[in-house]
């Protein structure tokens, strides 16, 4: 068993974009950067050795694997409802 791959926002945008979703570097740092509830889009954290934010690899895939399957789910239960 692998264990956790933690990677930097740089990375988190090459790995989106290996996955067919293009983000500029705004837009990764919007989605790393607190609301105004100290809140992320994404479970971005500073690494306590480099300060730098990163992200395990292995959630950032699931999170919009996850996003896709919602969507997926949102459209059947439309669809249900129409039909009926």
């Amino acid at each position: 068993m692998q264990g956790p791959c933690f990677i930097d926002l740089k990375q988190a945008r090459q790995v989106l974009a290996g996955m067919g979703i293009e983000l500029t570097d705004r837009q990764m740092k919007r989605a790393s950067e607190k609301d105004a509830h100290g809140q992320r889009k994404l479970p971005f954290f500073i690494d306590p050795i480099d300060g730098k934010l990163k992200i395990e690899k292995g959630l950032l895939t699931t999170i919009y694997m996850e996003r896709q399957v919602d969507a997926q789910e949102s459209i059947r239960s439309e669809f249900n409802e129409v039909t009926s």
